[in-house]
């Protein structure tokens, strides 16, 4: 039986149906998941994918963060379940803090739409437990608010854990510590702003995202 993943539709989310089809070339099942619903439906792990929720108004995720279904996936998350933000999805992880730190606009305020190399800093996640440690991939970005932001205890708290588990190799967007992606205590929720659904065939220029999305159903 096919692992199911549900994948969280806010309005102005416009990723949902990339992932779904990620995640039919990894061998999961995918299924969308409303904002409104107060449930994640009994799938066996959540991605939260990129876009714009509630059209971005206040900031990146603020709005998002209080939606019904976000309950339910920080209840599903404090259970052990693989739950993974990515580029908006990593804006509300933090927002409903599920994550450390905040996503602030990209250096020199301009948005980035490119590819971007990561390399790989730890495979203990449920994000890159299927990749190569040290490790580079090339996944593009497409974001404005991507400068990933923390405090100096925050940040010496998530390197002494081995929890900055991507990093940029030459950092597009002015992220403290080059971070492309991090992870909280327990693993099992993991944030990034690059796409790796976007870097599963050779004709979007390059499959390195599928080693990161087949971490999630491993």
């Amino acid at each position: 039986m096919s692992l199911r993943v549900g994948v969280v539709v806010f309005p102005g989310s416009n990723c949902e149906q990339d992932m779904l089809e990620a995640m039919a070339l990894v061998g999961a099942e995918g299924e969308l998941l409303w904002h409104g619903d107060e449930t994640t439906n009994g799938v066996d792990a959540v991605i939260i994918p990129g876009g714009f929720a509630h059209g971005d108004y206040l900031r990146p995720g603020a709005i998002a963060r209080f939606s019904p279904v976000m309950a339910a996936v920080a209840e599903f998350a404090a259970s052990g379940g693989p739950v993974v933000g990515i580029c908006n999805g990593f804006q509300v992880l933090t927002e409903a803090g599920l994550l450390p730190g905040a996503l602030q606009k990209n250096r020199g305020l301009k948005f980035l739409c490119a590819p971007a190399e990561l390399r790989v800093e730890s495979t203990d996640s449920i994000l890159t437990r299927s990749a190569e440690a040290g490790s580079v991939l090339q996944v593009p970005i497409n974001h404005f608010e991507g400068n990933y932001t923390c405090d100096a205890e925050t940040l010496a708290q998530l390197r002494d854990e081995d929890r900055i588990v991507l990093r940029y190799v030459d950092n597009p967007n002015g992220s403290v510590d080059d971070i492309a992606g991090v992870c909280n205590a327990g693993r099992n929720v993991v944030g990034l702003m690059p796409h790796p659904e976007r870097a599963t065939s050779e004709l979007l220029g390059s499959t390195d995202g599928l080693a990161l999305l087949r971490s999630i159903v491993a």
